[in-house]
């Protein structure tokens, strides 16, 4: 869930664009949904989850969920949590084996997420890092349901204003940030990482994204990446043919202007 951001822009000295209020200084008609999801935060998760491959998993047995209500309380059935996005292994792509997911149910599903990723938005620091505070009466943090009631594994959150990456993993039941000498977390569970890669994603602008690694460290591609490798790989096998067939024309030519410089008819 993204949170209405509070905070006053600069008046004054600046033109009317960079004045003009974004989606975080803008009230919302519904109060639980404070805001709406910026661009970024439709980009990001789409590319998590096309480089989503666990190698020691079937794809059918892959899912991940991104801004997709995730009920973890049999006994709360109106308490949710809303991961920007999710990874799960170990359950059906589908729900069921046959139908597309309209939430992700816990005591149905009865498998906990393995890895969960939130991205920073400003006035979301306190609830994403767990510093944030609420009544008795009010349903747990996000960071109480992910530790504590989820357990999930790992907890990673992304800032893409400071690009600083973050990641928590579970031990002895308390979540323990992991000390990073560089912008990525290994897996094992998952045979995957996950890192900070420089690059263009679907024609936007060169920028840091989060996205899964293999073993060898190597990013995993997209399907478009891959279509785009094989078209390449096909456009040089293509060229190479061309550059033989050529050098094999030019063997011919010497071959047939030495056969006429002796007086040799090539075409007899």
């Amino acid at each position: 869930m993204h949170y209405l951001h509070q905070y006053q822009q600069t008046q004054s000295l600046h033109s009317p664009p960079e004045t003009l209020p974004t989606m975080y200084d803008l009230p919302s008609e519904n109060q639980e949904e404070p805001g709406l999801p910026d661009e970024f935060h439709d980009l990001q998760p789409e590319l998590l989850r096309l480089t989503f491959r666990p190698a020691n998993y079937p794809a059918d047995q892959i899912f991940s969920g991104s801004d997709l209500n995730l009920y973890y309380d049999v006994s709360h059935h109106s308490w949710y949590k809303r991961p920007d996005w999710f990874g799960v292994v170990g359950v059906s792509r589908l729900y069921k084996n046959h139908d597309l997911r309209l939430s992700y149910v816990m005591w149905q599903e009865k498998v906990a997420p393995t890895v969960v990723v939130e991205l920073l938005s400003p006035g979301t620091e306190k609830e994403d890092f767990g510093t944030s505070t609420r009544k008795s009466s009010e349903p747990p943090t996000k960071w109480e349901v992910y530790e504590q009631v989820l357990q999930v594994p790992y907890y990673v959150v992304f800032d893409r204003y400071s690009d600083q990456l973050r990641g928590f993993v579970l031990k002895g039941g308390v979540y323990q940030e992991l000390n990073l000498t560089q912008p990525k977390i290994w897996i094992p569970q998952l045979e995957l990482g996950l890192g900070l890669w420089q690059g263009e994603y679907d024609r936007r602008r060169r920028r840091l994204w989060l996205r899964w690694y293999n073993a060898e460290g190597e990013w995993i591609l997209t399907p478009t990446e891959v279509e785009r490798q094989r078209a390449e790989t096909e456009r040089q096998r293509a060229e190479t043919e061309r550059q033989r067939a050529e050098t094999e024309r030019s063997r011919l030519q010497r071959l047939e202007e030495l056969l006429r410089s002796h007086g040799i008819d090539p075409n007899s």
